[in-house]
């Protein structure tokens, strides 16, 4: 696709998330930061969540581009009554959810580069009947029938900067993570994962490395079998695919920075094992995107917080990184 550079710049759009947290808080700390910058967004919630900085509702998106470098866009249409800061409530389900959804046709239509999601409570939502485990699973859900003409995910990728890793099992008992764990699954991530890096960020030849699940890789089996049974063939399937691809590595020794400056983005076998290094890295500028979606999606990689909203401490590193995330693959797609 060639980048027409007379069309009119368009925004972002960041959903609300949940409006007792602190979603609304570091939405507007990172409009602060970012209002004389290049990636404008415009929100989707309830203007009365904001009235720390400057507002401006608006009644379509297009038209924060004028006013974002004065006050914040919110597109009308997304009243939550009743919020009682840092108290979730499950009457606030259908706004929230409805602003999610809103934010996928916004950029499924065009008028919108990509979607950030101001972080949810799986707790609140469940409450009021949702029965998806998360942001990225209702995502996956509600853009099952568009067409896109890769690999399809949705498949979560971590990351800040000089690290990106993606988790092949998820929100599940550690208990759970051999049961889980297999070639399809670990094949899927990894393909997911190149050519969204291909696709989204012009690395023509990404390379990935694929961790192992038990201590030293199993010591030939020793510690365990799955390195040998599960990793070792589906590594062996994706070279064959013509992937740069080497594990099954360590975990130990995967993370420290010489051993990140070989590789693009590491493909883990369990939640812990992808986020430990990424927090202890970077614990405020992390970032989740889903990958293999036909949209971007990104969001702040923290939780809403409910116990320090509304005492304007929330630090708002990773919602910016999460816009500028967004508008970097946005660009790299509308290119690709």
């Amino acid at each position: 696709m060639t980048l027409d550079l007379s069309a009119p710049p368009r925004p972002l759009v960041i959903s609300m998330g949940d409006p007792a947290g602190i979603g609304p808080e570091v939405t507007a700390k990172a409009w602060q930061a970012l209002r004389q910058g290049p990636t404008p967004f415009c929100v989707l919630g309830d203007p009365a969540l904001y009235g720390a900085v400057p507002t401006q509702v608006v009644t379509e998106v297009s038209q924060s581009v004028a006013v974002f470098a004065q006050a914040l866009p919110i597109l009308q249409g997304f009243q939550a009554p009743g919020v009682v800061v840092g108290q979730p409530n499950s009457t606030h389900a259908g706004v929230i959810l409805t602003a999610i959804e809103r934010g996928v046709d916004l950029v499924l239509s065009g008028q919108a580069l990509g979607l950030v999601t101001a972080p949810i409570a799986k707790s609140v939502l469940m409450a009021a009947g949702f029965s998806h485990p998360g942001h990225t699973e209702f995502l996956g859900a509600l853009l099952s029938t568009t067409p896109f003409e890769q690999t399809r995910g949705p498949v979560m990728m971590l990351a800040v900067e000089g690290l990106r890793v993606v988790p092949v099992t998820i929100h599940c008992a550690l208990s759970e993570v051999p049961k889980r764990l297999t070639q399809e699954a670990i094949i899927h991530a990894a393909r997911v994962t190149a050519e969204a890096l291909v696709r989204d960020l012009s690395l023509m030849k990404p390379r990935l490395v694929v961790s192992a699940l038990n201590p030293h890789a199993g010591e030939d089996g020793a510690f365990g079998d799955e390195e040998g049974r599960v990793i070792a063939p589906a590594v062996t399937a994706l070279q064959a695919m013509g992937l740069h691809v080497r594990g099954p590595l360590p975990a130990d020794s995967l993370f420290h920075g010489e051993a990140r400056a070989t590789f693009d983005a590491a493909i883990c076998m369990y939640h812990d094992q992808a986020l430990i290094p990424l927090k202890a890295l970077d614990f405020w500028g992390g970032v989740n995107a889903t990958l293999g979606l036909p949209i971007i999606r990104t969001s702040p990689d923290h939780g809403t917080g409910f116990d320090i909203a509304g005492h304007n401490i929330a630090r708002p590193e990773s919602m910016i990184a999460a816009i500028q995330m967004a508008a970097t693959l946005a660009q790299g797609r509308m290119q690709s």
